[in-house]
């Protein structure tokens, strides 16, 4: 929680608050006031847009863009600031202080106190600081592990450093032995079981994705082999006693239960492929550091979706002409939430959330069985053909609205920037949410690295191949020498041998392409390259500086793998 460090332009306190703070070592004390007299107008300008509640909603959800920035920001202005905590005081030296002296500090005008693995803490100048504004106050008086145990971003080195700025004494063994322990709290403890073949990013909360090389075994993706994106806890939900609550139609507020999504609307089935704006993050980063989950190639997958179309549920809300002269936006929130009781959140334009050809879901089936936990049970939203953050899992409330959601992965996440655009100068308002995506492609065999027998003379090349907005593949082309020559994949499209091909603009499932050709003769190692092209003839960036970005969203540069051929 104790990230960005700001004085005059972030505090109503300044000078005079950080002088009340009579326990504080003198050498942070000393350094506190350096901070607050090193502040300057560039600071205002780039943190104005960040408002306390969603810097809240990212500190607690992790998800890298407004702690990267508070980071960066005070390691780069304040690099005495570990120098600064290690010439504190030493523990040994003291005060120890009871649980019931350390509760008497709740509030600004007593001072707020917090405890961490027996540490005591004075925060009290934090609070104007903190990105997540005056609700930094639901810790006080007591142990700050229950609220870290929500994210194990905060359990590191950087993180503690900064807390290590304002320990101002013990906490006695006794009350020590008392609290419960971290993990007797946690909200993760709950979580489902996951197959042991994921490639983990994180843990809490959980994040993984499948090996490339089973990724297009199967056209439709087993739901246990489905990439996991989870910003928060996966919340328990009762079906019998789920309630949708719709909200902003004439009429006031409707809600809808399972059985009712089920027997009230029409079934409809869409096999859309959902791929998170993160995926192959990591090639990105090995060009230029990003900030965000290491994400491979395979944070996308395919499924079978069934449920009752939005369209349908809005209808019979009250949704009419009337709304559309108004509304421009649907947002959805989901039941995972957050220690503070903000959920996961996000939105859609209005014509593709009421458009009969945008195929919109509230699904309540993956795959032709009920929605596992991870991927939303019992009620999710699919939205074909955007990115995998508006399709809200565990969604417990839809909004019309003329605004746009302003959650925090709305408003402060999901966004592109230029190259150019550091976290000193980056503006969250100046940049669109992302929706549709970009065309991608993957070479998922052989892997990178791997050793190819020339026994035969042949290679065999396999991949996916997607893009946003409806946007049919319409073609993969490989190369097998480093991009001197290309040749054209074959590409199929589902599991059937003679599936009709999707209504145009409607191509929400992905391609899988395979190439068998002659290797190149002779050669000791390959570059092998894929690049996909889409039906509004959209293609891959050939390399990725022209895309970087500082959270490494939206990489779709042409994907390379090497290998090494041996003798059979």
């Amino acid at each position: 929680m104790l990230l960005l460090r700001r004085c005059h332009g972030l505090t109503r306190f300044g000078h005079a608050h950080i002088q009340s703070r009579r326990h504080l070592p003198p050498a942070v004390l000393s350094h506190a006031a350096r901070l607050c007299s090193t502040h300057d107008n560039t600071s205002d300008r780039h943190l104005s847009g960040l408002s306390w509640k969603h810097g809240l909603a990212g500190l607690l959800a992790g998800a890298g863009a407004v702690i990267a920035f508070g980071l960066h920001r005070h390691e780069a202005e304040h690099p005495a600031a570990a120098a600064a905590a290690q010439t504190a005081e030493s523990s040994s030296s003291l005060p120890v202080f009871s649980q019931e002296e350390v509760s008497q500090h709740r509030s600004l005008s007593d001072g707020v106190w917090v405890t961490y693995r027996g540490g005591v803490y004075d925060i009290t100048d934090f609070v104007a600081m903190h990105p997540g504004g005056e609700k930094i106050l639901l810790a006080a008086g007591g142990a700050l592990e229950p609220f870290w145990a929500l994210y194990a971003v905060h359990n590191q080195e950087h993180v503690l450093e900064i807390l290590s700025e304002y320990k101002v004494g013990e906490l006695c063994a006794e009350d020590l032995k008392k609290q419960k322990p971290a993990e007797s709290s946690d909200p993760y403890s709950t979580d489902p079981d996951r197959h042991p073949v994921l490639r983990v990013n994180s843990l809490k909360p959980f994040n993984a994705e499948p090996p490339p090389e089973i990724l297009t075994d199967s056209y439709i993706t087993p739901s246990a082999f489905f990439f996991k994106r989870n910003h928060l806890p996966v919340p328990q939900v009762d079906p019998a006693s789920y309630q949708l609550q719709v909200e902003g139609l004439p009429g006031g507020a409707v809600t809808f239960s399972l059985e009712d999504l089920k027997t009230r609307f029409p079934k409809h089935d869409v096999t859309a492929t959902v791929q998170c704006a993160g995926n192959r993050r990591s090639e990105m980063d090995r060009e230029k550091q990003v900030k965000g989950l290491s994400w491979g190639i395979s944070a996308i997958s395919n499924a079978k979706w069934s449920g009752a179309r939005l369209r349908d549920v809005l209808l019979a809300a009250g949704f009419g002409p009337d709304v559309a002269q108004w509304a421009r936006h649907v947002h959805f929130e989901g039941l995972d939430k957050d220690v503070t009781g903000a959920a996961y959140g996000a939105s859609i334009p209005l014509n593709k959330a009421v458009s009969e050809e945008g195929d919109v879901l509230l699904a309540y089936e993956m795959n032709g069985e009920k929605i596992p936990p991870d991927h939303g049970f019992p009620v999710r939203v699919v939205v074909p053909g955007v990115v995998g953050a508006r399709s809200v899992k565990w969604v417990g409330k839809i909004a019309v609205s003329a605004e746009e959601s302003s959650s925090h992965w709305q408003q402060y996440d999901y966004k592109g920037f230029p190259p150019g655009t550091d976290w000193n100068t980056v503006d969250y308002k100046s940049a669109p949410a992302i929706q549709e995506l970009p065309v991608q492609s993957a070479i998922t065999s052989p892997a990178d690295g791997a050793l190819i027998d020339s026994s035969d003379g042949f290679l065999t090349v396999k991949g996916y191949a997607w893009s946003g907005g409806g946007r049919e593949v319409v073609r993969v082309d490989v190369s097998l020498d480093g991009g001197q020559t290309w040749q054209v994949a074959k590409l199929r499209s589902s599991d059937e041998a003679h599936e009709a091909p999707p209504p145009p603009g409607r191509a929400w499932a992905w391609k899988l392409w395979e190439l068998t050709a002659p290797l190149p003769p002779p050669a000791q190692e390959l570059e092998i390259i894929c690049k996909a092209v889409d039906s509004s003839y959209n293609v891959q960036p050939e390399t990725f500086p022209p895309i970087w970005n500082l959270r490494g969203l939206l990489s779709n540069a042409w994907h390379r793998v090497t290998v090494k051929i041996i003798e059979g």
